[in-house]
């Protein structure tokens, strides 16, 4: 199984289960994650939600280029990438507080996955980019919607995505993006963050996120996502996307 969900204690957790691919997403943790979200999208008993990946190596790696690479044109590409962006933007208007457990690499898609979070805690020992541009593509999951929309700072968040570079944890936090960055294991960075949230009633919670929510509506950031995903299907056909994907497996 490539994922893992776990519902406890009023926290539900999808966990990218591939350690071995560095936590890659292919079809099936797209299928596992749309299972998830329609299993606690409506569920009165789930406070939290923690996205994550299992080992202590990478929180997500982006998209399987070994299984995506088989898309050459912009119509095969489109509906994987607009299906994702759709699962991005349930995750960034679920209504109650979405937690990305960053406990190692997040590059590319994965980057983007852990943006449409509320908050990212960050182990120390992670590193985190928008690496998409090295492949000659932009995101293709809403994520530059979604930072640009929560970053509040347009220079930074422009630069961030066009530099396509890896940052540290530290570098992460002064910037803005990593919300918290822990020492040690994963378990006991979550238990930290959430230790004086859990204090406040879950509907105080559900009740904050709603006015997130509404402006996001408002702004018609589903759509605006989804525009970014064609955008990046054109480039995704472009014979350079195809030659930096070759390089890339040649590296390797």
């Amino acid at each position: 199984m490539a994922y893992d969900i776990q519902i406890d204690n009023g926290i539900a957790t999808f966990t990218i289960d591939r350690p071995d691919m560095r936590n890659a997403v292919n079809h099936q943790v797209m299928e596992g994650l749309e299972r998830f979200l329609d299993r606690i999208e409506d569920h009165p008993e789930v406070a939290y939600v923690v996205i994550t990946g299992a080992g202590d190596r990478a929180f997500c790696s982006g998209g399987d280029l070994a299984e995506f690479h088989a898309l050459r044109t912009a119509n095969e590409a489109f509906p994987m990438l607009s299906k994702m962006t759709d699962l991005l933007y349930r995750v960034a208007t679920l209504p109650v507080p979405v937690i990305a457990l960053v406990n190692g690499v997040a590059v590319g898609g994965g980057c983007e996955i852990a943006t449409a979070c509320d908050y990212r805690v960050v182990s120390a020992r992670a590193k985190a980019g928008f690496i998409q541009g090295t492949l000659a593509i932009t995101t293709g999951w809403g994520g530059a919607t979604l930072l640009f929309e929560k970053s509040g700072k347009h220079d930074q968040a422009f630069r961030f995505l066009s530099e396509a570079e890896v940052h540290t944890a530290e570098s992460l936090l002064a910037d803005g993006w990593a919300t918290e960055v822990y020492e040690g294991n994963a378990e006991e960075g979550l238990k930290h963050f959430l230790a004086k949230m859990s204090r406040i009633h879950p509907s105080v919670h559900r009740a904050y996120k709603t006015v997130a929510i509404r402006k996001w509506t408002a702004d018609f950031m589903r759509d605006r996502m989804l525009e970014e995903s064609r955008q990046c299907s054109i480039l995704w056909e472009a014979e350079a996307h195809h030659e930096a994907v070759d390089r890339f497996f040649a590296k390797k």
